[in-house]
């Protein structure tokens, strides 16, 4: 059997409690060594085989979980954040299908979870934004066309973008041409929940002069929309005292 097991953000203790019970009782563990806090490695039973999948192919990943299988043991399959987030999940899945061997989801809390709450930020605020787009600019592995940088920024909704760290002065200019002002807020949030964790207010037009002031070059997402810093917005009605809900009848207004 082979679990993949969302890691969380960073910090150890933000695992949960059905991966580290998964971690207690693998037999192997193949963990994303370039994001996944090390620290989780401590949960592995004594004799656990555990190897860096950073330093490996799919191929090579994939022989591991079938020797694995071959020997009876459990694997699991430790990817940061939720696996569901660029977590190249489907393409082991696939593999593990022509194999005939079983799997499992594990969730975790995602690295957008732990920036917001790196901020105490609430990405859904009423009358402001009630929807959040997941995004990242295109690199060596490309977007598709229809879903550009420029296309979601029309939409002026909250904008989380992964991957892009080093590619901040093109993506504020996209950004503004998309429709987003300059002065849009924004914030740069480097390894949420780390023990190095570090954050930033500034604005889209100043994203890549702030990462550079604070040599932040990789391991951060970028948070776009006046979620970031606004004290304008709309009371929530499920608990206004005059809105009726399933569970409570709203007063009439005295």
């Amino acid at each position: 059997m082979v679990h993949f097991v969302g890691a969380g953000p960073g910090a150890p203790d933000l695992i949960t409690l059905r991966g580290k019970n998964y971690l207690e009782q693998a037999d192997v563990i193949i963990y994303a060594g370039s994001l996944v806090n090390p620290q989780l490695l401590d949960y592995a039973k004594e004799g656990c085989e555990i190897y860096n999948s950073a330093k490996m192919t799919l191929e090579e990943v994939l022989e591991v979980m079938k020797q694995a299988e071959a020997e009876g043991k459990t694997t699991v399959r430790l990817h940061t954040g939720d696996p569901c987030v660029y977590g190249a999940v489907r393409e082991q899945m696939d593999e593990l299908d022509k194999l005939g061997i079983g799997y499992d989801s594990c969730p975790g809390v995602s690295s957008f979870c732990g920036a917001a709450a790196a901020l105490d930020l609430e990405y859904t605020l009423p009358n402001i934004s009630q929807s959040v787009i997941i995004t990242r600019m295109a690199g060596r592995t490309p977007v598709p066309e229809k879903e550009s940088i420029e296309s979601f920024a029309a939409h002026q909704a909250t904008m989380v973008i992964f991957l892009s760290t080093g590619m901040l002065e093109e993506l504020s200019r996209r950004l503004i041409e998309g429709g987003y002002s300059a002065d849009t807020p924004a914030a740069i949030v480097y390894k949420a929940s780390w023990e190095d964790e570090k954050k930033f207010i500034c604005t889209v037009g100043t994203l890549a002069q702030t990462a550079k002031e604070n040599h932040i070059t990789k391991t951060a997402l970028m948070i776009i929309g006046d979620v970031v810093q606004t004290s304008e917005y709309d009371r929530s009605l499920l608990y206004h005292p005059e809105f009726t809900t399933e569970f409570r009848e709203g007063k009439k207004k005295s």
